[in-house]
């Protein structure tokens, strides 16, 4: 009998802090290695390592594959390290890696810039020739033949399961790299190989990962319909939530559709109540919307019993004490349920990094040791109007009152009143908790909370 060879993938976890990228009943499993283990050919062993709930040790492998996000490639870099100094090959991929190649290389012996599945079977062939390239070149394929993710190999940990409808995005803010990774051009898989992965996910949560569910077409709209109506005519009982666009309340059908197949909670992503911000950061739907009519989204929402989840980002380039303690006022009174609040942060691959690098603006860049600051908590960057410092500290005195407890509990109580529905409520709490200990690292001992509130 033939031994299989064994792939080890690592997802791996920043050491220098917790930041916006770990809260292990938040989080959802590492999709990317789900899925190029479902790419890899049955002869070979797959094994999941994931830094999420337990610290790198080291195991045999014929061969290792990791996936970073900026934030985590630093430890990336630093687990591969192992491997090849015990001659094990590495092969790196992702959306730092993919914008960072020549970085990269220097950490792995072999890298794959772009989407896995139209190349992951090359490079196992390559492997087992002991032809193993340095770079390969993934393509942006349709996804009528993405394979389902080997979810038999994620932690058990895991509070939601994770599914994706769709990739690219037309849009180019400013501060966003998913144009750039996965294209301008959204693209869908069929709605029956969605819902069939969906219904096999083993946790009541689920997050949709897609950057814009409801896309900006009637088309994209009525595709979501259709998926929710097959999920009601299985019966999958499921919670979940997903990202959208401003314009979801233009689309009252799917809203309601959305509603009825389970979904508690819609993350916007507002950045900024103020119209000059969102023109300089190119949001452009939001802009078209109008500030003036955001308070019209979030009732329409709430009349379908969904709760809002708004994210803002502090330290826009126009940003002053003032303008931030105005976001922080508009966040508390707006009918926004859960507050996601970030501060600015220049990554690779984005026209905002590029110009920042431009302009000797980036204080942190002391690469590849400094891109684990590059987590949305801390200030990389030099501000237009005042030092990172006191930029810092005027974002830390806002977060303090955005996340106070009384203000917690009434947002609780009023997305309990908006939306009627006591578990999208609860979502928007759970979420601000979530936020809260994500942002201050556990300072504070604030609870999540199943059955109640008080």
């Amino acid at each position: 009998m033939i031994k299989k060879r064994k792939l080890l993938l690592i997802n791996p976890l920043s050491t220098k802090r917790d930041g916006l990228i770990r809260d292990q009943s938040s989080i959802y499993p590492p999709l990317a290695l789900g899925i190029v283990a479902a790419l890899t050919p049955d002869h070979w062993d797959v094994e999941l390592l994931d830094e999420n709930f337990e610290r790198f040790t080291y195991r045999e492998a014929d061969l290792v594959g990791i996936t970073a996000l900026t934030s985590q490639v630093t430890r990336a870099y630093e687990v591969a390290s192992v491997y090849r100094e015990k001659g094990i090959p590495i092969v790196m991929g992702g959306i730092h890696v993919s914008v960072m190649p020549e970085e990269a290389e220097q950490y792995a012996d072999a890298i794959v810039i772009g989407e896995a599945e139209s190349i992951w079977t090359v490079v196992i062939e390559d492997f087992e020739k002991d032809q193993l390239k340095k770079r390969y070149n993934g393509q942006s394929m349709p996804l009528v033949e993405s394979p389902q993710p080997r979810t038999d190999l994620y932690h058990s940990g895991y509070a939601f399961g994770s599914v994706q409808t769709t990739r690219g995005c037309p849009m180019s803010c400013d501060f966003c790299s998913v144009h750039t990774f996965n294209g301008k051009k959204y693209r869908f898989r069929p709605v029956k190989d969605v819902v069939d992965e969906f219904e096999k996910i083993p946790q009541q949560n689920v997050y949709i990962v897609d950057d814009n569910l409801i896309g900006y077409s009637k088309k994209s709209a009525e595709r979501v319909v259709e998926i929710c109506k097959e999920i009601i005519r299985r019966g999958i009982k499921k919670d979940w939530l997903c990202a959208a666009s401003m314009n979801v309340a233009e689309h009252d059908e799917a809203l309601q559709a959305m509603a009825e197949a389970g979904c508690k909670m819609i993350f916007l992503g507002i950045e900024s109540e103020l119209i000059e911000q969102l023109e300089l950061t190119n949001k452009r739907m939001n802009v078209k919307i109008g500030t003036d009519h955001f308070d019209e989204v979030y009732q329409k929402i709430h009349a379908h019993g969904i709760a809002v989840l708004g994210a803002f980002i502090f330290g826009l380039d126009t940003d002053t004490p003032e303008t931030m303690a105005n976001r922080t006022q508009y966040m508390i009174n707006a009918d926004i349920d859960a507050m996601q609040a970030s501060i600015l942060t220049p990554l690779p691959g984005t026209p905002l990094f590029n110009r920042m690098k431009a302009e000797g603006r980036l204080v942190h860049n002391h690469f590849p040791e400094d891109w684990s600051r590059y987590d949305f908590v801390e200030v990389v960057f030099q501000p237009t109007g005042m030092s990172p410092q006191a930029l810092t500290a005027e974002i830390k005195k806002n977060w303090a009152l955005l996340y106070d407890d009384k203000n917690l509990k009434r947002k609780f109580m009023n997305a309990l009143k908006k939306s009627r529905n006591a578990e999208a409520a609860l979502w928007s709490y759970n979420s601000n908790v979530h936020y809260y200990n994500l942002v201050f690292e556990g300072e504070r001992d604030h609870k999540v909370i199943k059955d109640h509130i008080f």
